[in-house]
Parts: C-alpha cells; structure tokens; sequence
C-alpha cells in the first residue's frame, strides 16, 4: 500500500513541476513529459507518449489535463489518472486566479507586454521542438512520412478531427497491404518486450 501511495505522489508532483512552466498550452509541455516520464523516470517509453498525444487530440478537453491523464492512468490505473489530472491542473488554477486578482494593475505594464512577446515566440520554438521528438518515433516509413506531408497542408482547410478520422482510415487500409506485400510492420512494443518476438513485427524491406 505504502509503495502504491508513493507512486501515486510521484505521479502527482512530477505534473505539478511541469504545469506551471508549459506557457503556450498543452503542445508546450510534451518536451518536459518526454524528459520526465521517459527519460528521467522511466515509465513509458518514447512511442507510448506518442499514442497518448494523439488520443489526447481526439477527445474533447485540453491536450495538456488529457494527455496527464491518459499517462497517469497507463502508469497506474484510475487512481494515477486522478493523481496526474489533479498535479497538472492545480498549479495552472492558482496561477490563474492570482493573475486574474492582479490582472488590472499589471496589464498595461510595458515591460511585462514586453515579455509576453518574447514568451509567445519562445512558445513557437518549444511546439516545433516537441514536433520533432513525437516524429523521430511516429513517422518510421514512407506510408507514415506520406501521411504527414498530405496532413499537414490539409489542416488549413479541414478540421483536425477530420484529419485524425482520415489518418485512421489510411492505417486501417495501408497496414493489411503491407503485411501481404512482405512489409516490416513497426508496432508499439513494450518497454521490456523483444520486438522481434511480437507477432505484429514482420520481417520484410521496412518500406
């Protein structure tokens, strides 16, 4: 029980350390997730932190509380859902009601406008730099590469979940051509499991 309850604190205060430094929204805090959760604890691996931002996006609600929450709940069940939902929203709540008592007596502070101009910038190089990390492990073949460059000057025009729902759709029908055209299929593996020994990995030109 003990080593439950610890484990549940570690999930809650490691999203409580990284809520409060994610200015720019939920795409901002995938690099502190990756180098906490993957890197520096060991609790996913980087493919699963992939799977879990992009369920995070298909369901209704900010990337950042359903991305701590999907974790927290791969890590240990219903209880580290709430313990990671709870550390990421906390800070944020608090930070949030002192800016809005403040709100009328810093606003028009020109230093303080200067800084918010900076921050968003900086907030641009942080999303194409978490950008990169999820595409070292979700885009691995020509199939994946291809959809990423269809999607990307699709979502000008169509609504995100439209381009989910179409990606989904181009797995579904690419993935079976593969494996009867002699492909490497490349699945989510465990962090402990041999991919060689799954029976989703095919040996074939890795096209």
């Amino acid at each position: 029980m003990k080593v439950q309850w610890k484990l549940l604190f570690q999930i809650f205060w490691t999203f409580f350390k990284i809520s409060p430094v994610t200015f720019g929204g939920g795409f901002a805090m995938i690099p502190l997730m990756v180098k906490e959760i993957v890197e520096k604890r060991k609790w996913l691996t980087h493919e699963d932190i992939t799977e879990v931002i992009a369920l995070s996006q298909t369901v209704p609600g900010a990337v950042a509380v359903n991305s701590a929450t999907f974790i927290g709940h791969r890590i240990s069940g219903i209880r580290g859902a709430l313990a990671a939902m709870i550390g990421v929203s906390l800070p944020t709540f608090i930070i949030v009601l002192l800016l809005g008592a403040s709100y009328f007596f810093v606003h028009d502070n020109p230093k303080l406008e200067a800084a918010f101009v900076s921050i968003r910038v900086t907030i641009v190089a942080i999303i194409v730099y978490a950008a990169i990390k999820i595409g070292q492990t979700a885009i691995y073949d020509t199939t994946t590469f291809f959809i990423m460059v269809v999607g990307v000057p699709a979502l000008f025009f169509i609504h995100p979940i439209v381009a989910i729902i179409f990606g989904a759709i181009a797995g579904l029908i690419a993935i079976p051509i593969k494996r009867k055209l002699g492909y490497t299929i490349k699945m989510k593996t465990s962090k402990a499991e041999d991919p060689t020994t799954n029976p989703d990995y095919y040996m074939g030109s890795g096209i």
